[in-house]
C-alpha cells in the first residue's frame, strides 16, 4: 500500500493554502484515474483531505471572507456549502465502491471530477479573487493558520472516514443543502 502524505503546513496566505489543497485533489484525482497506481489508498487521502479542506473553509474562512469583503457575500459562501455537500455526495458514492479497479469506480472518479472541478473553477473566481484583492496580507496571514489548525484537527480526526462522510452527508440533506433523499431522480 502507498502512503500519500498529505502536507501540513502550519502557517500561510489563506488564500495560496487553499489553492495547494485544490492541486492536491487534482493530484490525487490523476492517481484514482490511474489503473497502475495504489487506487485505495489515493482515494482515502482524498476523502481525508479533501471534508478536512471542505469543514474549515465552512467554519473559519467563508464566515470572516463575508464579513471581510464585498466579492464575498451570504450568497456566494452558501453556494460553496452548497457545492462541498455535492462533493460530499460524490465523495461517499466513490468511497462506497467496494473495488477500485470497476466500471463503477471509474464511474464515481468521473463524476467526482465532474463536481469538483466545477466547484474549485467557481470558488477560485467569485471567493477567493476577491479575498485576494480586498482583504490585507496579515489578515489572510492570521486566516490561513486558522484554517490549517481546523484542518488538521479535522484530519486527526479522522475526517475522511466513510462513517464521518455518511454523517456530514445526512446532515446536508437535513439542512436542505441536498434534496431529501425521496427528492432525488
Amino acid at each position: 500500500m502507498t502512503d500519500y502524505v498529505i502536507p501540513r503546513p502550519v502557517s500561510g496566505d489563506v488564500v495560496d493554502l487553499i489553492l495547494e489543497d485544490h492541486r492536491l485533489f487534482e493530484s490525487l484525482m490523476r492517481e484514482m484515474r490511474d489503473s497502475t497506481a495504489d487506487r485505495a489508498a489515493a482515494r482515502q487521502a482524498f476523502a481525508d483531505v479533501l471534508v478536512a479542506h471542505g469543514e474549515a473553509e465552512e467554519s473559519h474562512v467563508y464566515p470572516r471572507l463575508v464579513k471581510k469583503t464585498e466579492g464575498v457575500g451570504e450568497h456566494e459562501a452558501h453556494h460553496g456549502e452548497e457545492e462541498h455537500a455535492e462533493i460530499n455526495e460524490a465523495l461517499l458514492a466513490l468511497m462506497e465502491c467496494k473495488g477500485t479497479d470497476t466500471q463503477k469506480f471509474d464511474d464515481a472518479v468521473e463524476e467526482m471530477n465532474e463536481v469538483l472541478q466545477h466547484h474549485i473553477t467557481e470558488e477560485e473566481l467569485t471567493i477567493l479573487n476577491p479575498a485576494r484583492e480586498e482583504v490585507p496580507e496579515e489578515e489572510r496571514a492570521a486566516l490561513g493558520e486558522a484554517f490549517l489548525k481546523a484542518r488538521s484537527e479535522h484530519l486527526d480526526a479522522g475526517a475522511g472516514s466513510i462513517e464521518n462522510v455518511r454523517r456530514i452527508v445526512q446532515e446536508a440533506h437535513e439542512e436542505g443543502l441536498l434534496p431529501a433523499d425521496d427528492e432525488e431522480e
